[in-house]
């Protein structure tokens, strides 16, 4: 087995993916970096390089031999290099530096989306990672990330997104009100998602209204949406409680607005079948 290409913790190329830890780096390099095999394996469109210890490459030759077929330059590394380059405490490996995604607003809207995951105020990287992944394996269109939330290539959000972040089209830094003037201007309905709503998830079922292009905006985690948010939506919804649970967290809420709505907008049948993980 050859001798790892990079070796010290002091290389330049070492250097600057450490950087990328944080945002102000990442933001005027418009890079990340993406850890581990899977979310390697989906970032093969957007990588600049990729870094891999021989045996993380030997164990996963094909990611290796993808990105080299797309023109991605795969370097060797030690394990200490990997491990100065993650921000995983067990690293896997393998990373890729990536470029920036996010895809302007204005299009979104033009593709007319019919389900959007707008995530307004929300704070924690690994449920914004999360609600990506769980919009990502409803369906949706697209997912808003407004200027109040959280930076949707911190690593931990990344790595929560388990590679649905390179799936679908996402918007970031959009104020909240920019993004539901949008969304109403191309016929989706607003839905805020709060338990304190005044709309009951079920009874919006039973009544037929969630077949049409909808977004569901998401809060904070601790305190949900301010009033001046769930004033912009033409309904403010709640997901039953029907135990004895205090509340849903984030990402758990989510996926249930967000498969409503997509079990309501597709005719029975077809759909893949569920892996959990």
């Amino acid at each position: 087995m050859a001798a790892p290409e990079l070796t010290s913790l002091r290389s330049p190329r070492v250097i600057a993916a450490r950087r990328l830890a944080k945002r102000s780096f990442r933001a005027k390099e418009r890079l990340f970096i993406a850890e581990g095999p899977q979310s390697v394996r989906e970032a093969i469109g957007h990588l600049v390089e990729v870094y891999v210890t021989p045996d993380a490459a030997g164990r996963h030759a094909d990611i290796v031999d993808a990105a080299r077929a797309a023109g991605v330059p795969v370097l060797t590394a030690t394990d200490e290099v990997i491990a100065e380059m993650s921000d995983t405490v067990t690293p896997q490996g393998i990373v890729g530096l990536c470029r920036f995604l996010d895809t302007p607003f204005e299009e979104i809207l033009a593709g007319r989306p019919r389900l959007v995951a707008v995530l307004a105020h929300v704070r924690d990287p690994g449920n914004a990672g999360t609600v990506l992944r769980c919009a990502d394996a409803a369906g949706a269109d697209a997912v808003v990330l407004t200027d109040a939330s959280v930076d949707l290539y911190n690593p931990k959000a990344v790595r929560a997104s388990v590679g649905s972040l390179f799936h679908l089209p996402v918007a970031v830094g959009v104020p909240v009100e920019q993004v539901v003037s949008g969304l109403q201007g191309v016929d989706a309905r607003i839905l805020a998602a709060d338990g304190a709503g005044d709309r009951d998830l079920d009874a919006e079922l039973d009544r037929g209204t969630m077949g049409g292009p909808t977004a569901w905006v998401f809060g904070n985690e601790a305190w949900g949406l301010p009033e001046e948010t769930r004033a912009l939506a033409d309904a403010v919804v709640r997901v039953p409680i029907h135990g004895k649970a205090e509340s849903l967290n984030l990402a758990t809420a989510a996926a249930v607005c967000l498969y409503a709505s997509a079990r309501a907008q597709r005719a029975p049948g077809g759909c893949r079948s569920v892996t959990f993980s």
